[in-house]
């Protein structure tokens, strides 16, 4: 029987997610608590619901439909109880005004398969496939490594991005499956990755390492999130040149520009976001500190896609 993935939403015909056009399949649940997260509702395995208070009339019909009693109102206002909440999503369902929005669903191994499946003319013309993303796809690799080995039978083309912040016994199994692999390196330095995202990178470095020296025949592709004032500093370009440019399967670098798209998801699971005051870079910066990490590591280096 085909295991069932938490799953946040399916894109079409993405091309900045590997080579081709590709699928990408987003799944719930990530062990990392990015300050900057710009997809909070990824990071929850559980399916869950959020709030657009602007559209909410008061109604009440969520609460009379909540079998567990999760959400009462008061003062003409939804209140949802966490703890209560079992992710049914009733509640999307029956508001009139659609000012509930559900985060998430149950898919089985084989019906991602077959919606994977539903483009392969489009991966046959591209050289595209599929690719699974998050969250963070290792808290749910059984279902990956199903949906993997269900797409290699069809000769789809497979890619993952990941924190890869989880044990090797969950990465290894899924390597011969890929072709490529996205890892994110948000900050260069142990300690400060830990302030940042709640964990330190010291097994996400040593996984890279061990991926890198693995038979697979992968393409490994380094990312990081270009944040200002928290890990733009030369210095930590300099440290970031210094672990990169010892991986010998790397395709390339690549920066990424920081920014506020998650902001009104905060919002609506009436969660803080922590960075209010940080601001997008320029697109000089980033060109500036994407040349001076090519210069002291000699790899290729794109920003947001493109090659500089």
């Amino acid at each position: 029987m085909a295991s069932k993935g938490s799953v946040l939403r399916i894109e079409k015909s993405s091309i900045y997610d590997g080579d081709g056009l590709r699928t990408v399949l987003f799944l719930k649940g990530c062990p990392l608590r990015c300050l900057w997260c710009s997809t909070p509702e990824s990071q929850r395995v559980e399916p869950e619901r959020g709030i657009n208070r602007d559209k909410c009339t008061g109604c009440g019909k969520c609460a009379q439909s909540c079998a567990r009693a999760a959400i009462t109102m008061r003062g003409g206002r939804p209140e949802i109880d966490a703890a209560k909440c079992v992710g049914c999503l009733e509640c999307v369902k029956i508001c009139p005004s659609a000012a509930v929005a559900g985060y998430g669903f149950q898919m089985t191994a084989d019906e991602a398969v077959r919606e994977i499946a539903k483009d392969e003319l489009f991966y046959f013309h591209s050289g595209g496939g599929v690719t699974i993303s998050g969250g963070e796809p290792l808290m749910q690799s059984a279902f990956v490594r199903e949906v993997f080995e269900g797409c290699a039978k069809r000769g789809i083309d497979c890619a993952m991005e990941s924190s890869f912040h989880a044990p090797w016994s969950e990465i290894e199994p899924l390597l011969p499956l890929l072709s490529l692999l996205h890892v994110d390196i948000k900050h260069p330095n142990n300690a400060r990755h830990k302030e940042l995202t709640g964990i330190g990178n010291g097994l996400i470095l040593e996984n890279i390492r061990r991926a890198d020296a693995s038979k697979n025949n992968i393409g490994i592709v380094t990312r990081t999130p270009l944040i200002p004032g928290i890990n733009d500093a030369d210095e930590d370009i300099a440290e970031l040149a210094e672990i990169v440019k010892g991986i010998k399967k790397l395709r390339f670098m690549e920066f990424l520009a920081y920014h506020k798209l998650g902001a009104e998801t905060y919002k609506r699971l009436e969660k803080t976001y922590l960075l209010p005051d940080v601001k997008t870079p320029e697109a000089h910066h980033m060109r500036q500190k994407a040349q001076l990490f090519k210069k002291l590591s000699g790899v290729e280096v794109k920003v947001n896609g493109e090659r500089v």
